[in-house]
């Protein structure tokens, strides 16, 4: 427990601090005055003035906070060192500043884990590394270093034999014998369709990996491929939702918590990778064209570079609120998500506790 606690908070406050951290130095670069950064929210514990800068340590370590001078239009008084004093590609560049440190901050996390552990190569044998919670493979009871026998009474050799019939098999009911500490046991799941490719059946499972060393070079030119893979992969799996009008399969707090706590005890390697990767859709998520979000003041911003003409209080207020009922509703869809993964799960263990009982 101790353990999940410390890795939720580290993980949590070191993501977003860094994300305020990029907006507090392109701020400062671009002269303009900072009232207050944050380490953590809530009362503060400690703290120092220097300059016109409040410096703070608080109480809730998830996160950090950063206040620009002025950044409040209503608030805008005209002054030079005021946020909305600076010319709009100015204030493009403080909110761009957030999300490209989340993703060098991943960039420096893989580079890390790779030169430490090596490069992941996925195994050929047929044993599940991981399971996805929600899919059929955790409903059905399976778990880490199962290893899959056969399936339809056809035995199985390795993994790309396992997934060539997984994914040929959408809708299908298939009949597995796993083995789990040297018994055989059985089971029925169907796989369902994947997010990626409609044509294709998965079962949320993901292969046993082993790590072989590489130079420092091929470590760079890998975390750099990281970045981009993982970014590349969200914005089509995004596309094709939208494209195909399908819930988006995605995790709320709830959900990340329970992925977290999942990697640290996994290890450092598995725990580092994971802090990587939420840096990554820290960073992107906030490079969406939503109000509220960085990538939403972005819009504002460009436009207002476009065509000459300031932003209004009014124009402000009216975005912002529209951000705010947005972003509610993403948080209450992504919980209802990871609620409704603990649920099946838990039905999931229930049945496959009856089923042993019955035996």
């Amino acid at each position: 427990m101790l353990i999940s606690v410390i890795a939720v908070i580290f993980t949590f406050g070191l993501v977003i601090f860094i994300h305020e951290f990029g907006h507090f130095i392109v701020c400062k670069l671009s002269k303009i005055a900072v009232e207050n950064f944050s380490f953590g929210f809530g009362k503060e514990i400690f703290g120092f003035t220097k300059a016109e800068t409040r410096y703070s340590l608080r109480a809730i370590p998830l996160g950090g906070y950063v206040k620009p001078k002025g950044e409040d239009i209503e608030e805008h008084k005209g002054e030079k060192d005021e946020y909305f004093s600076k010319p709009w590609y100015i204030r493009l560049a403080v909110v761009w500043a957030g999300p490209m440190m989340n993703y060098f901050l991943a960039f420096v996390v893989f580079l890390l884990v790779i030169i430490s552990v090596g490069q992941p190569v996925v195994t050929e044998k047929a044993i599940i590394g991981d399971v996805m919670a929600g899919y059929p493979a955790a409903k059905a009871g399976l778990k880490e270093k199962d290893k899959i026998v056969s399936i339809n009474g056809r035995q199985i050799n390795s993994w790309m034999e396992m997934t060539s019939i997984i994914h040929s098999s959408k809708d299908k009911a298939l009949d597995v014998v796993y083995e789990r500490d040297g018994v055989l046991n059985s089971v029925k799941f169907t796989p369902v369709k994947s997010p990626v490719d409609s044509k294709k059946g998965i079962v949320g499972i993901a292969p046993i990996t082993e790590y072989v060393s590489v130079s420092p070079f091929k470590a760079v030119w890998m975390s750099a491929y990281q970045c981009w893979y993982w970014t590349a992969f969200t914005v089509e799996s995004l596309g094709k939702s939208i494209y195909r009008m399908e819930k988006p399969d995605v995790s709320g707090p709830i959900g990340i918590v329970s992925i977290v706590s999942k990697a640290a005890h996994n290890g450092p390697a598995d725990f580092f990778f994971l802090l990587g990767l939420i840096s990554i859709a820290v960073g992107f998520f906030n490079l969406l064209p939503i109000p509220l979000l960085d990538g939403g003041h972005s819009i504002l911003y460009i436009f207002e570079g476009i065509t000459r003409k300031q932003i209004t209080p009014k124009i402000m207020g009216y975005v912002n609120s529209a951000g705010m009922a947005f972003l509610l509703g993403i948080l209450v869809f992504a919980t209802y998500n990871d609620i409704k993964r603990i649920y099946d799960s838990h039905v999931a263990k229930k049945a496959e506790a009856s089923q042993k009982m019955d035996k």
